[in-house]
């Protein structure tokens, strides 16, 4: 963390950042800023502020909206066969503060926050603090490159976290898995088919079977029609994990 400076003047407020200090934000962050004034924006804390006006906190706000407009049309691209519910808790996950915290750590921001001399001497800051400094910050590469240029930060700067986010999904989606999997192995979708169901109709069993083209894998029992599936699905991968080297396959 850093307390104010002297050098380069800063919009919306007398305070001042060094400018070799911005030159360490931008090689840590990746992003070289074409107005440096937009990051020096971004980096002051409302403790350190004459006013909030003063501070980033609009900017949190600006960069939470392209935040989250880049992970949804991120996952909405690349997963095709994902339902609402489905993408909006990967959403949901990578917008969280805890994955923000983790991405700041990752870039180092805490080192250069502007903050009040109280805060500075603190041994551990909350972890909101640097999450809500990533968001400020997408804000001010949008306002310095446009969309693009953010969503080309924000894609880079989160690609451990959404591939971490996407895995663990796979861990509890197996019909995901597959459908991906078929896609690329066999160029075509798993047809999932009830052989069977027991039971009254408040209780039924049902028991499913995947096929993809004409090869057919074992069939799996659930307590309704979409956890059979996602049973099912689980056994075509454990087949084809033993038949194709591919550790995404593995379950």
């Amino acid at each position: 963390m850093s307390e104010t400076s002297t050098a380069g003047p800063l919009p919306g407020g007398p305070f001042q950042i060094a400018q070799a200090e911005l030159e360490d934000c931008q090689q840590a962050i990746g992003y070289r800023f074409k107005t440096p004034d937009h990051l020096a924006a971004a980096l002051i804390h409302s403790s350190v502020a004459n006013s909030r006006l003063e501070s980033n906190e609009r900017m949190e706000f600006l960069g939470d909206a392209v935040l989250g407009l880049v992970i949804c049309e991120a996952l909405y691209q690349r997963f095709p066969d994902y339902l609402e519910g489905e993408l909006t808790k990967l959403k949901s996950l990578l917008v969280s503060r805890k994955t923000c915290a983790q991405v700041a750590e990752e870039l180092r921001l805490a080192d250069f926050l502007v903050l009040g001399k109280g805060m500075h001497g603190r041994a551990h800051l909350p972890r909101s603090l640097p999450a809500a400094g990533l968001e400020a910050l997408i804000a001010a590469v949008y306002a310095d490159g446009g969309l693009e240029a953010a969503r080309e930060f924000i894609l880079a700067s989160f690609a451990p976290a959404i591939e971490e986010a996407i895995a663990s999904t796979h861990l509890r989606n197996y019909k995901s898995v597959l459908q991906q999997f078929a896609q690329h192995l066999f160029e075509r979708a798993p047809v999932y088919d009830v052989l069977d169901e027991k039971g009254p109709d408040h209780a039924k069993c049902f028991e499913v079977s995947v096929r993809i083209g004409e090869r057919r894998f074992g069939s799996a029992w659930g307590p309704s029609k979409k956890e059979a599936e996602q049973a099912a699905a689980k056994l075509a991968l454990h087949e084809l994990s033993n038949e194709h080297d591919d550790p995404l396959l593995k379950v």
